[in-house]
């Protein structure tokens, strides 16, 4: 799973990826982590990784980003990233 115990770097996209979205979402124990998007694709950065997913055009509910490692799922305030098995839930804070 995403190394989410490292501090939370200021660290951004680059400006021609024109992410117009920038959220923050809080794992519990686990960490913070850090959602830039616009309509075609997300990076998710926890401390100083970053991962690139792309939007899926599924029927389900919410917003659909997935990568061969990882779907990442947003519904409201609420995140949820699957790894394989394991599932991770965060909840949106008001920063970013």
């Amino acid at each position: 799973m995403i190394e989410l115990l490292l501090p939370l770097l200021a660290l951004s996209s680059p400006w021609w990826e024109d992410y117009d979205i920038r959220e923050r979402f809080l794992c519990g124990a686990q960490g913070v982590l850090v959602v830039e998007r616009n309509n075609a694709q997300a990076s998710l950065i926890s401390g100083n990784v970053r991962y690139t997913l792309f939007r899926d055009a599924s029927s389900q509910p919410g917003l659909i980003f997935q990568s061969e490692a990882m779907t990442l799922t947003l519904w409201g305030d609420s995140l949820t990233l699957e790894q394989g098995r394991r599932t991770l839930q965060c909840t949106k804070t008001d920063q970013a």
